[in-house]
Protein backbone atom coordinates (compact mmCIF):
# COMPACT_ATOMS: atom_id res chain seq x y z
CA UNK A 1 0.00 0.00 0.00
CA UNK A 2 2.78 2.45 0.98
CA UNK A 3 4.58 1.72 -2.32
CA UNK A 4 1.45 2.53 -4.32
CA UNK A 5 1.03 5.82 -2.41
CA UNK A 6 4.62 6.78 -3.20
CA UNK A 7 4.16 5.93 -6.87
CA UNK A 8 0.96 7.99 -6.98
CA UNK A 9 2.65 10.93 -5.24
CA UNK A 10 5.55 10.82 -7.69
CA UNK A 11 3.14 10.73 -10.64
CA UNK A 12 1.20 13.67 -9.20
CA UNK A 13 4.38 15.71 -8.78
CA UNK A 14 5.38 14.92 -12.36
CA UNK A 15 1.99 16.08 -13.60
CA UNK A 16 2.29 19.29 -11.61
CA UNK A 17 5.75 19.86 -13.06
CA UNK A 18 4.46 19.45 -16.60
CA UNK A 19 1.28 21.47 -16.15
CA UNK A 20 2.45 24.13 -13.71
CA UNK A 21 2.03 27.69 -14.93
CA UNK A 22 4.72 30.30 -14.64
CA UNK A 23 5.51 30.96 -10.99
CA UNK A 24 7.00 34.23 -9.83
CA UNK A 25 8.65 35.15 -6.53
CA UNK A 26 6.39 37.04 -4.17
CA UNK A 27 8.38 40.26 -4.55
CA UNK A 28 7.22 40.30 -8.19
CA UNK A 29 3.50 40.60 -7.55
CA UNK A 30 0.45 42.84 -7.87
CA UNK A 31 1.00 46.38 -6.67
CA UNK A 32 4.77 46.30 -7.07
CA UNK A 33 6.98 49.23 -8.02
CA UNK A 34 9.28 48.43 -10.92
CA UNK A 35 12.53 50.36 -11.32
CA UNK A 36 12.06 53.02 -13.99
CA UNK A 37 14.22 53.74 -17.04
CA UNK A 38 16.32 50.61 -16.85
CA UNK A 39 16.49 47.00 -17.96
CA UNK A 40 14.73 45.55 -14.95
CA UNK A 41 15.10 41.90 -13.99
CA UNK A 42 12.09 39.60 -13.93
CA UNK A 43 12.65 36.03 -12.82
CA UNK A 44 10.87 32.92 -11.69
CA UNK A 45 10.07 29.35 -12.68
CA UNK A 46 8.43 27.93 -15.79
CA UNK A 47 8.32 24.68 -17.74
CA UNK A 48 11.85 23.31 -18.06
CA UNK A 49 13.68 24.52 -21.19
CA UNK A 50 10.61 26.39 -22.39
CA UNK A 51 10.68 29.66 -24.30
CA UNK A 52 9.57 32.38 -21.90
CA UNK A 53 8.03 35.54 -23.35
CA UNK A 54 7.34 38.77 -21.46
CA UNK A 55 4.86 41.35 -22.69
CA UNK A 56 4.15 44.65 -20.97
CA UNK A 57 1.40 47.24 -21.28
CA UNK A 58 3.82 50.12 -21.90
CA UNK A 59 5.45 48.73 -25.04
CA UNK A 60 4.80 46.61 -28.11
CA UNK A 61 8.22 44.99 -27.70
CA UNK A 62 8.44 41.43 -26.46
CA UNK A 63 11.24 40.12 -24.29
CA UNK A 64 12.43 36.53 -24.51
CA UNK A 65 14.52 34.03 -22.60
CA UNK A 66 14.76 30.27 -22.15
CA UNK A 67 14.12 28.48 -18.86
CA UNK A 68 16.92 26.17 -17.76
CA UNK A 69 16.57 22.45 -17.07
CA UNK A 70 15.11 23.23 -13.63
CA UNK A 71 12.65 25.74 -15.04
CA UNK A 72 14.43 28.80 -13.73
CA UNK A 73 14.53 31.90 -15.86
CA UNK A 74 15.66 35.51 -15.68
CA UNK A 75 14.86 38.12 -18.31
CA UNK A 76 15.64 41.82 -18.61
CA UNK A 77 12.81 44.18 -19.57
CA UNK A 78 13.14 47.81 -20.66
CA UNK A 79 11.03 49.86 -18.29
CA UNK A 80 9.33 53.24 -18.85
CA UNK A 81 9.81 56.54 -17.05
CA UNK A 82 8.14 56.95 -13.68
CA UNK A 83 4.38 57.37 -13.84
CA UNK A 84 1.26 56.90 -11.73
CA UNK A 85 -0.41 55.04 -14.61
CA UNK A 86 -1.06 51.40 -13.61
CA UNK A 87 0.83 48.91 -15.76
CA UNK A 88 0.61 45.17 -16.36
CA UNK A 89 3.27 42.55 -17.07
CA UNK A 90 2.56 39.08 -18.50
CA UNK A 91 5.04 36.20 -18.48
CA UNK A 92 4.20 33.19 -20.63
CA UNK A 93 5.99 29.86 -21.11
CA UNK A 94 3.60 28.66 -23.80
CA UNK A 95 1.34 26.70 -21.46
CA UNK A 96 -0.13 29.11 -18.97
CA UNK A 97 0.80 32.73 -18.31
CA UNK A 98 1.21 34.75 -15.10
CA UNK A 99 0.17 38.41 -15.05
CA UNK A 100 1.23 41.10 -12.59
CA UNK A 101 -1.37 43.85 -12.14
CA UNK A 102 -1.32 47.42 -10.81
CA UNK A 103 2.41 47.90 -11.41
CA UNK A 104 3.84 51.41 -11.12
CA UNK A 105 7.15 52.53 -12.61
CA UNK A 106 9.23 54.52 -10.15
CA UNK A 107 12.36 54.25 -8.01
CA UNK A 108 12.96 51.31 -5.69
CA UNK A 109 15.14 51.54 -2.58
CA UNK A 110 16.15 48.71 -0.26
CA UNK A 111 15.87 49.34 3.50
CA UNK A 112 18.39 47.01 5.16
CA UNK A 113 19.95 46.70 8.61
CA UNK A 114 18.79 45.87 12.10
CA UNK A 115 16.05 46.96 14.50
CA UNK A 116 16.33 50.72 14.06
CA UNK A 117 15.58 50.21 10.36
CA UNK A 118 12.99 47.57 11.15
CA UNK A 119 11.29 49.78 13.77
CA UNK A 120 7.80 50.51 12.39
CA UNK A 121 5.96 53.81 12.39
CA UNK A 122 3.80 52.52 15.27
CA UNK A 123 7.00 51.82 17.25
CA UNK A 124 8.03 48.85 19.37
CA UNK A 125 6.78 48.05 22.88
CA UNK A 126 7.68 51.02 25.13
CA UNK A 127 9.57 52.50 22.15
CA UNK A 128 7.31 54.99 20.36
CA UNK A 129 8.05 56.81 17.14
CA UNK A 130 7.57 60.52 17.56
CA UNK A 131 4.54 61.91 15.73
CA UNK A 132 2.75 58.61 15.08
CA UNK A 133 -0.79 60.04 14.92
CA UNK A 134 0.28 62.84 12.60
CA UNK A 135 1.92 60.33 10.27
CA UNK A 136 -1.20 58.15 10.09
CA UNK A 137 -3.50 61.12 9.50
CA UNK A 138 -1.18 62.52 6.84
CA UNK A 139 -0.92 59.20 5.00
CA UNK A 140 -4.04 60.09 2.99
CA UNK A 141 -1.76 62.44 1.03
CA UNK A 142 0.56 59.66 -0.13
CA UNK A 143 0.46 58.76 -3.78
CA UNK A 144 2.33 55.85 -5.29
CA UNK A 145 4.36 55.22 -2.11
CA UNK A 146 4.49 51.45 -1.57
CA UNK A 147 6.49 48.97 0.48
CA UNK A 148 7.22 45.29 0.72
CA UNK A 149 8.51 43.63 3.90
CA UNK A 150 10.70 40.53 3.50
CA UNK A 151 10.08 38.24 6.51
CA UNK A 152 13.09 37.83 8.79
CA UNK A 153 14.06 34.22 8.13
CA UNK A 154 17.25 32.25 8.79
CA UNK A 155 18.68 29.81 6.27
CA UNK A 156 21.97 27.99 5.81
CA UNK A 157 21.54 28.31 2.05
CA UNK A 158 20.36 31.29 -0.06
CA UNK A 159 16.58 31.27 -0.48
CA UNK A 160 15.03 32.22 -3.80
CA UNK A 161 11.64 33.40 -2.53
CA UNK A 162 10.01 34.99 0.50
CA UNK A 163 6.39 35.17 1.62
CA UNK A 164 5.78 38.88 1.16
CA UNK A 165 3.40 41.32 -0.50
CA UNK A 166 3.35 44.93 -1.67
CA UNK A 167 1.30 47.40 0.34
CA UNK A 168 0.33 51.03 -0.05
CA UNK A 169 1.60 53.53 2.52
CA UNK A 170 -1.95 54.44 3.46
CA UNK A 171 -3.65 54.99 6.81
CA UNK A 172 -4.35 51.29 7.17
CA UNK A 173 -0.81 50.05 6.51
CA UNK A 174 1.63 52.83 7.33
CA UNK A 175 1.87 51.90 11.01
CA UNK A 176 3.56 48.60 10.10
CA UNK A 177 6.08 50.19 7.72
CA UNK A 178 9.71 50.91 8.59
CA UNK A 179 9.66 54.41 10.07
CA UNK A 180 13.08 55.37 8.72
CA UNK A 181 12.19 53.95 5.32
CA UNK A 182 8.78 55.62 5.30
CA UNK A 183 10.06 59.11 6.06
CA UNK A 184 12.73 58.68 3.39
CA UNK A 185 10.19 57.51 0.83
CA UNK A 186 7.64 60.19 1.71
CA UNK A 187 10.20 62.95 1.19
CA UNK A 188 11.27 61.51 -2.16
CA UNK A 189 7.81 60.77 -3.51
CA UNK A 190 6.44 64.23 -2.70
CA UNK A 191 9.51 66.14 -3.82
CA UNK A 192 9.91 64.21 -7.08
CA UNK A 193 6.20 63.49 -7.65
CA UNK A 194 6.95 59.90 -8.70
CA UNK A 195 6.13 56.47 -7.27
CA UNK A 196 8.63 55.19 -4.71
CA UNK A 197 8.97 51.55 -3.69
CA UNK A 198 10.67 50.41 -0.48
CA UNK A 199 11.82 46.81 -0.01
CA UNK A 200 12.47 46.11 3.66
CA UNK A 201 15.08 43.39 4.23
CA UNK A 202 16.28 43.70 7.81
CA UNK A 203 16.54 41.89 11.12
CA UNK A 204 16.72 43.33 14.61
CA UNK A 205 20.00 42.66 16.40
CA UNK A 206 21.81 41.43 13.30
CA UNK A 207 25.51 42.08 12.81
CA UNK A 208 27.26 43.07 9.62
CA UNK A 209 28.53 39.47 9.55
CA UNK A 210 24.90 38.30 9.51
CA UNK A 211 24.57 39.57 5.94
CA UNK A 212 27.90 38.50 4.47
CA UNK A 213 27.73 35.35 2.34
CA UNK A 214 29.76 32.22 3.00
CA UNK A 215 32.40 33.11 0.41
CA UNK A 216 33.13 36.50 1.94
CA UNK A 217 32.99 35.23 5.51
CA UNK A 218 35.63 32.62 4.67
CA UNK A 219 37.78 35.04 2.69
CA UNK A 220 37.70 38.15 4.88
CA UNK A 221 36.81 37.05 8.42
CA UNK A 222 37.56 34.36 10.97
CA UNK A 223 33.87 33.49 11.28
CA UNK A 224 32.81 29.86 10.91
CA UNK A 225 30.12 29.05 8.37
CA UNK A 226 28.96 25.60 9.52
CA UNK A 227 25.68 25.47 11.41
CA UNK A 228 27.04 24.02 14.66
CA UNK A 229 29.77 26.66 14.97
CA UNK A 230 27.35 29.47 14.11
CA UNK A 231 24.99 28.38 16.88
CA UNK A 232 27.83 27.81 19.34
CA UNK A 233 29.49 31.18 18.73
CA UNK A 234 26.33 33.30 18.95
CA UNK A 235 24.42 33.59 22.20
CA UNK A 236 21.31 34.87 20.46
CA UNK A 237 19.94 33.78 17.10
CA UNK A 238 19.71 37.36 15.82
CA UNK A 239 23.51 37.67 16.09
CA UNK A 240 24.18 34.66 13.89
CA UNK A 241 26.44 35.08 10.90
CA UNK A 242 25.49 34.15 7.33
CA UNK A 243 21.94 32.94 7.97
CA UNK A 244 20.04 36.24 7.85
CA UNK A 245 21.57 37.21 4.53
CA UNK A 246 20.68 33.80 3.12
CA UNK A 247 17.12 33.87 4.40
CA UNK A 248 16.14 37.53 4.35
CA UNK A 249 18.25 39.22 1.67
CA UNK A 250 18.91 36.51 -0.91
CA UNK A 251 15.25 36.44 -2.08
CA UNK A 252 15.59 39.98 -3.47
CA UNK A 253 19.09 39.80 -4.92
CA UNK A 254 17.78 39.70 -8.50
CA UNK A 255 15.75 42.89 -8.00
CA UNK A 256 16.50 46.03 -9.95
CA UNK A 257 16.80 48.97 -7.55
CA UNK A 258 17.83 52.61 -7.36
CA UNK A 259 19.84 52.31 -4.14
CA UNK A 260 20.33 50.82 -0.69
CA UNK A 261 19.68 52.37 2.73
CA UNK A 262 21.39 50.73 5.72
CA UNK A 263 20.84 51.32 9.45
CA UNK A 264 22.88 48.86 11.51
CA UNK A 265 25.79 48.71 13.91
CA UNK A 266 24.57 48.41 17.50
CA UNK A 267 25.24 44.67 17.64
CA UNK A 268 28.78 45.20 16.37
CA UNK A 269 29.65 47.43 19.32
CA UNK A 270 32.45 45.52 21.03
CA UNK A 271 32.34 42.75 18.42
CA UNK A 272 35.22 42.90 15.91
CA UNK A 273 34.58 46.64 15.94
CA UNK A 274 38.05 47.52 14.63
CA UNK A 275 37.22 45.55 11.47
CA UNK A 276 33.72 46.93 11.01
CA UNK A 277 34.50 49.48 8.27
CA UNK A 278 36.34 46.89 6.20
CA UNK A 279 33.65 44.25 6.63
CA UNK A 280 30.92 46.73 5.76
CA UNK A 281 32.80 47.65 2.59
CA UNK A 282 32.94 43.97 1.63
CA UNK A 283 29.20 43.63 2.25
CA UNK A 284 28.52 46.53 -0.11
CA UNK A 285 30.77 44.96 -2.74
CA UNK A 286 28.82 41.73 -2.32
CA UNK A 287 25.45 43.40 -2.81
CA UNK A 288 26.66 45.44 -5.76
CA UNK A 289 27.56 42.26 -7.61
CA UNK A 290 23.81 41.92 -8.11
CA UNK A 291 22.56 45.50 -8.09
CA UNK A 292 25.42 47.30 -9.84
CA UNK A 293 27.13 50.37 -8.41
CA UNK A 294 23.99 51.72 -6.76
CA UNK A 295 24.21 54.38 -4.02
CA UNK A 296 24.73 53.12 -0.48
CA UNK A 297 23.58 55.52 2.22
CA UNK A 298 23.80 54.48 5.84
CA UNK A 299 23.07 55.74 9.35
CA UNK A 300 25.57 56.21 12.16
CA UNK A 301 24.40 54.62 15.41
CA UNK A 302 22.91 57.03 17.92
CA UNK A 303 24.23 57.77 21.43
CA UNK A 304 23.41 54.92 23.85
CA UNK A 305 24.70 53.73 27.20
CA UNK A 306 26.80 50.72 26.19
CA UNK A 307 28.55 50.99 29.55
CA UNK A 308 30.05 54.04 31.26
CA UNK A 309 33.44 52.36 31.68
CA UNK A 310 34.18 52.11 27.95
CA UNK A 311 33.90 54.02 24.67
CA UNK A 312 32.89 51.06 22.54
CA UNK A 313 29.96 52.92 21.00
CA UNK A 314 32.21 55.82 20.01
CA UNK A 315 34.72 53.42 18.45
CA UNK A 316 32.01 51.85 16.31
CA UNK A 317 30.82 55.29 15.15
CA UNK A 318 34.41 56.07 14.23
CA UNK A 319 34.47 52.94 12.10
CA UNK A 320 31.23 53.95 10.42
CA UNK A 321 32.67 57.36 9.55
CA UNK A 322 35.76 55.61 8.18
CA UNK A 323 33.61 53.33 6.01
CA UNK A 324 32.54 56.28 3.85
CA UNK A 325 36.11 56.57 2.58
CA UNK A 326 36.25 52.83 1.84
CA UNK A 327 32.92 52.56 0.02
CA UNK A 328 32.57 54.44 -3.29
CA UNK A 329 29.23 56.14 -3.94
CA UNK A 330 28.31 56.15 -0.26
CA UNK A 331 27.41 58.66 2.43
CA UNK A 332 26.49 58.70 6.10
CA UNK A 333 23.79 60.28 8.25
CA UNK A 334 24.87 61.44 11.70
CA UNK A 335 22.30 61.01 14.50
CA UNK A 336 24.28 62.45 17.39
CA UNK A 337 21.60 65.08 18.00
CA UNK A 338 18.57 62.79 17.58
CA UNK A 339 18.37 61.31 21.07
CA UNK A 340 16.72 62.83 24.12
CA UNK A 341 18.56 62.76 27.47
CA UNK A 342 15.96 60.36 28.87
CA UNK A 343 16.72 57.91 26.05
CA UNK A 344 20.20 57.10 27.38
CA UNK A 345 19.14 53.50 27.91
CA UNK A 346 16.83 53.37 24.90
CA UNK A 347 18.38 51.54 21.94
CA UNK A 348 15.47 52.64 19.71
CA UNK A 349 15.31 56.47 19.78
CA UNK A 350 11.96 57.98 18.85
CA UNK A 351 13.12 60.64 16.35
CA UNK A 352 12.95 58.61 13.16
CA UNK A 353 11.50 61.29 10.88
CA UNK A 354 14.75 63.25 10.90
CA UNK A 355 16.77 60.10 10.15
CA UNK A 356 14.69 59.22 7.11
CA UNK A 357 14.61 62.80 5.86
CA UNK A 358 18.38 63.20 6.20
CA UNK A 359 18.80 60.09 4.07
CA UNK A 360 16.40 61.66 1.59
CA UNK A 361 18.39 64.92 1.51
CA UNK A 362 21.47 62.93 0.49
CA UNK A 363 19.59 61.07 -2.24
CA UNK A 364 17.91 64.22 -3.54
CA UNK A 365 21.25 66.04 -3.68
CA UNK A 366 23.38 63.21 -5.06
CA UNK A 367 20.95 61.36 -7.32
CA UNK A 368 18.19 63.76 -8.30
CA UNK A 369 20.01 67.02 -8.94
CA UNK A 370 18.84 69.10 -5.96
CA UNK A 371 22.30 70.51 -5.31
CA UNK A 372 20.98 73.38 -3.21
CA UNK A 373 19.94 70.94 -0.47
CA UNK A 374 22.39 70.73 2.43
CA UNK A 375 22.95 67.03 3.02
CA UNK A 376 26.38 66.56 4.65
CA UNK A 377 27.19 66.77 8.33
CA UNK A 378 30.27 68.82 9.23
CA UNK A 379 33.44 66.85 9.96
CA UNK A 380 36.74 67.40 11.70
CA UNK A 381 39.38 68.75 9.30
CA UNK A 382 42.48 69.70 11.31
CA UNK A 383 43.75 71.02 14.65
CA UNK A 384 46.28 73.67 15.63
CA UNK A 385 47.50 74.28 19.19
CA UNK A 386 48.75 77.56 20.60
CA UNK A 387 49.64 77.63 24.30
CA UNK A 388 46.65 76.39 26.27
CA UNK A 389 44.25 76.74 23.34
CA UNK A 390 43.25 74.26 20.63
CA UNK A 391 41.84 75.51 17.35
CA UNK A 392 39.62 73.07 15.46
CA UNK A 393 38.92 73.49 11.75
CA UNK A 394 35.82 71.86 10.34
CA UNK A 395 34.84 70.97 6.78
CA UNK A 396 31.46 70.60 5.11
CA UNK A 397 30.05 73.54 7.03
CA UNK A 398 28.26 75.17 4.06
CA UNK A 399 29.82 78.46 5.09
CA UNK A 400 29.28 78.54 8.84
CA UNK A 401 28.33 76.80 12.06
CA UNK A 402 24.97 76.66 13.81
CA UNK A 403 25.88 78.56 16.98
CA UNK A 404 28.47 80.96 18.37
CA UNK A 405 27.92 80.25 22.07
CA UNK A 406 26.90 77.43 24.33
CA UNK A 407 28.69 74.77 22.32
CA UNK A 408 28.66 71.46 24.20
CA UNK A 409 30.49 68.16 23.85
CA UNK A 410 34.20 69.10 23.62
CA UNK A 411 36.94 67.66 25.84
CA UNK A 412 40.69 68.31 26.04
CA UNK A 413 43.56 66.17 27.32
CA UNK A 414 47.22 66.74 27.97
CA UNK A 415 50.09 64.27 27.85
CA UNK A 416 48.53 62.36 30.76
CA UNK A 417 45.68 61.28 28.42
CA UNK A 418 43.05 62.39 30.93
CA UNK A 419 40.18 64.27 29.27
CA UNK A 420 38.48 67.25 30.87
CA UNK A 421 35.37 69.18 29.82
CA UNK A 422 36.27 72.16 27.64
CA UNK A 423 34.71 75.45 26.67
CA UNK A 424 34.26 75.87 22.92
CA UNK A 425 33.49 79.09 21.09
CA UNK A 426 33.43 80.33 17.53
CA UNK A 427 36.67 82.05 16.47
CA UNK A 428 37.75 84.06 13.43
CA UNK A 429 41.47 84.01 12.70
CA UNK A 430 40.74 86.49 9.94
CA UNK A 431 37.36 88.18 10.20
CA UNK A 432 34.96 87.31 7.39
CA UNK A 433 37.30 84.81 5.73
CA UNK A 434 35.52 81.42 5.65
CA UNK A 435 38.90 79.71 5.31
CA UNK A 436 39.89 81.11 8.71
CA UNK A 437 36.80 80.22 10.71
CA UNK A 438 37.65 77.91 13.61
CA UNK A 439 36.35 76.50 16.89
CA UNK A 440 38.41 77.64 19.88
CA UNK A 441 38.64 74.96 22.59
CA UNK A 442 40.03 75.62 26.08
CA UNK A 443 39.96 73.72 29.38
CA UNK A 444 41.02 75.41 32.60
CA UNK A 445 42.27 72.02 33.80
CA UNK A 446 44.66 71.44 30.88
CA UNK A 447 47.47 73.97 30.46
CA UNK A 448 49.33 72.04 27.74
CA UNK A 449 46.72 70.33 25.56
CA UNK A 450 47.63 67.67 23.03
CA UNK A 451 44.28 66.14 22.05
CA UNK A 452 40.63 67.08 21.56
CA UNK A 453 37.52 64.94 21.47
CA UNK A 454 33.97 65.80 20.52
CA UNK A 455 31.14 63.61 21.85
CA UNK A 456 33.49 60.65 21.76
CA UNK A 457 31.57 58.69 24.37
CA UNK A 458 28.92 56.03 24.36
CA UNK A 459 26.27 58.58 25.27
CA UNK A 460 26.93 62.26 24.73
CA UNK A 461 24.61 64.56 22.84
CA UNK A 462 26.31 67.41 21.00
CA UNK A 463 24.71 70.62 19.80
CA UNK A 464 27.07 71.91 17.12
CA UNK A 465 26.11 71.79 13.47
CA UNK A 466 26.57 73.51 10.13
CA UNK A 467 24.43 75.98 8.22
CA UNK A 468 22.04 73.15 7.41
CA UNK A 469 21.83 72.45 11.17
CA UNK A 470 23.19 68.99 10.48
CA UNK A 471 25.19 67.72 13.47
CA UNK A 472 28.96 67.56 13.71
CA UNK A 473 30.14 63.96 13.40
CA UNK A 474 31.79 62.88 16.68
CA UNK A 475 35.59 62.68 16.43
CA UNK A 476 38.88 62.46 18.26
CA UNK A 477 42.32 63.81 17.35
CA UNK A 478 44.15 61.08 19.31
CA UNK A 479 44.44 57.35 18.75
CA UNK A 480 44.50 56.32 22.40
Amino acid sequence: MRKRILIFAAAALAAISVQAKVRLPHVLSDGMIIQQNTEAHLWGWAKAKSDVTVTASWTTDKFHTTADKNGRFLVSVKTPAASFTPLTITIDDGDEAATILDVLAGDVWICAGQSNMEMPVKGFGNCPVEGYNNVVADAVNNRGLRWCKIPSVMSMHPLDDANCQWRNSDMQNVGEESATGYFFGRMLSRTLNIPIGLIEANKGGSRVESWLNAENLKKYTDEKVDSQSIIKNCKYDYERTLVWGNGTFAPIQNSSVKGILFYQGCSNVGYHASEYAFRLSKLVEQWRQNFGNVPFYFVQIAPFNYGDDNINGALLREQQAKAVSLIPNSDIVCTNDLVYPFEKGQIHPSQKRQVGERLAFIALNRNYGYKNLYCDSPEFDKMEISGDTCFIKLKKTYGGISRYEGIEGFEVAGADKVFHPAEATHYWKAWGDPHNEWIQVISKDVKAPVAVRYCFKNFQIGNLGNMGQLPLIPFRTDNW
